[in-house]
């Protein structure tokens, strides 16, 4: 499954072909433009893809070409906005596409493989990070007087939309501060305040909101994520699991699915894969000792679970990786 959202620059296309403004939910071209220009001063040609900033909660992504893969990682919840490029993101069988002026929200912590698909050397993948604390978010859902609807409907950990101007110019002036460090420790905390205000109040606010909403079935889901990860190397009982978030087990793998777009046993599997990978990569781990560590009884099992999720038998993979 694919889920794309329409390309900014169609929108407009469409608008101005019949003298129309383009919509307030697109930035404008000039806000693009000067932050496209600012990341690409604050970080390397052919560096690392993602860049720290002196802005703790705040990252840069660039690559000067396509097909750059991000890798198979567990994403923390983020606002991802794309300046310049395209990218796809996947989550299990979906995939998500996103280019300049969209953003994607990550809601929960999920397994994700991302990949450029559109950058070049004159015109790079650009891209900005920003961490999202589900306890700044709370205080703000109760500051703000913010309520989740009365029928609440899980929604998916992933989501896309465009980028309206007020969310640009917000990550716009952030961003100039890094030309101002000695401003960063009193401006940057209003700054990110802002962005966060601007995605409550957004298109994907319900998402936003139910990262910090006490008893949401997402906040549920969360902490169910959590205790998986806590201990994903032992066989799950899922009865219990969903005890321990206080849902029916119907209830709990209906909202997980929903959320993760996998079941808590393909959640937990991903999570082994992921492990073993870093394991044999950074630990020099073989594959059997490594299916082993993260929990598999059958090496012959965890060789072809491994190959379907990242394309290559464990040693063939692992290779792969340190020679690329």
């Amino acid at each position: 499954m694919t889920v794309e959202i329409s390309k900014p620059e169609a929108i407009n296309a469409r608008l101005n072909s019949v003298g129309e403004t383009a919509p307030k939910a697109l930035g404008t071209v000039a806000q693009r433009q000067e932050l496209a220009t600012l990341v690409m001063r604050h970080t390397e040609a052919n560096g690392n893809l993602i860049q720290p900033t002196a802005i703790e909660q705040l990252d840069f992504t660039r690559s000067d070409t396509a097909s750059t893969a991000l890798g198979h990682s567990v994403y923390n919840p983020i606002l991802a906005l794309i300046v310049q490029g395209q990218k796809e993101v996947l989550l299990g069988e979906e995939t998500y596409q996103y280019g300049a002026a969209q953003y994607l929200i990550v809601s929960v912590e999920l397994p994700l493989s991302g990949f450029v698909v559109e950058a070049t050397p004159d015109k790079p993948y650009l891209g900005l990070k920003l961490s999202l604390d589900p306890i700044q978010l709370c205080d703000m859902v109760a500051q703000m007087n913010l309520r989740l609807g009365k029928k609440e409907n899980s929604v998916r950990g992933v989501s896309v939309s465009n980028a309206d101007a007020a969310l640009i110019e917000s990550a716009l002036r952030l961003t100039k501060l890094l030309d101002t460090p000695q401003d960063i420790p009193m401006l940057a905390p209003m700054m990110i305040r802002e962005l966060y205000y601007r995605l409550l109040t957004g298109e994907q606010g319900e998402a936003v909101r139910q990262i910090a909403t006490l008893g949401s079935s997402m906040q549920r889901i969360a902490s169910a994520i959590k205790l998986i990860k806590s201990d994903f190397t032992k066989p799950m009982r899922i009865e219990e699991l969903a005890g321990r978030v206080g849902m029916s087990t119907s209830s709990f793998h209906q909202h997980f699915k929903q959320v993760t777009s996998m079941s808590p046993l393909q959640y937990q599997k991903q999570l082994r894969l992921l492990e073993s990978r870093r394991l044999m990569l950074a630990e020099n781990f073989d594959a059997t000792s490594a299916a082993y560590q993260v929990g598999y009884e059958s090496p012959s099992q965890f060789s072809r679970e491994y190959s379907r999720m990242f394309g290559a038998p464990p040693i063939r993979d692992i290779e792969r990786l340190r020679t690329a």
